[in-house]
């Protein structure tokens, strides 16, 4: 199964889009706390509506304690950055992946993105910052998707 992190998420309606997504294609969710906003089942609902039952989301309580799930579960990590070199287009995904999405303010601290397996970007026209992260998520998991033959249905 393919598994989306978001890395101290600040913008729940992005959450609440990307944890819909998730449930809809089966990808399970790992949020990266400290987050932006209370992360509690009450207020995820609100902005994930009723496919909060539908997906399966894990908080770890810090990017620590998600390193040492991750590396104990033996999970590969790619993280989507501006600063990645290769177009996700090019890179192989394999079922199993972890797809890193970064804060939509500030991306990821150094340390997080020196500990990704792969870093992959998505192109954009010159003179453009970054696409939405729901946006730029989407766009991995489908191709993670289409590669790994994991489409539901």
């Amino acid at each position: 199964m393919l598994r989306l992190a978001l890395y101290q998420p600040d913008i729940p309606q992005n959450t609440g889009t990307l944890l819909r997504m998730a449930a809809c294609l089966g990808l399970a969710v790992e949020i990266i706390e400290p987050a932006g906003f209370d992360v509690s089942d009450r207020h995820l609902r609100r902005s994930g509506l009723d496919y909060l039952d539908h997906v399966a989301l894990t908080r770890h309580r810090s990017w620590a304690a998600f390193e040492e799930w991750r590396r104990a579960a033996g999970i590969r990590l790619v993280l989507a950055t501006t600063a990645g070199a290769l177009p996700y287009t090019g890179f192989g995904f394999r079922d199993g992946d972890c797809l890193l999405m970064g804060r939509e303010s500030a991306g990821v601290p150094e340390a997080v993105h020196a500990a990704a397996d792969a870093r992959v970007v998505v192109p954009i026209r010159d003179g453009m910052r970054s696409l939405n992260v729901a946006v730029a998520a989407a766009m991995l998991a489908g191709e993670a998707l289409r590669q790994t033959g994991g489409f539901p249905g």
